[in-house]
């Protein structure tokens, strides 16, 4: 699908020069960096592959440090 965006001069001469690098056309690099940044953020999907590999581990052994887990976690930025 075709489609027109505005971009920031300078971004747009930084995406060309990393498309040339890549051997990729500029449509191609957009397409790519598109999919990765929406990926990322489709929260259902992180949650449901830690959900799946939580559902794998055998946790008995690591609740003494669960506290220290949820603490950690708390810090970072998803």
């Amino acid at each position: 699908m075709k489609t027109a965006v505005s971009v920031p001069s300078d971004l747009f001469r930084s995406a060309d020069e990393l498309a040339r690098q890549l051997n990729k056309s500029r449509s191609q690099l957009y397409s790519e960096a598109i999919a990765e940044y929406v990926a990322r953020r489709a929260q259902s999907a992180v949650t449901e592959a830690y959900d799946k590999l939580a559902a794998e581990l055998d946790t008995r052994h690591e609740r003494p440090f669960a506290g220290a887990a949820r603490k950690l976690l708390r810090k970072s930025e998803w």
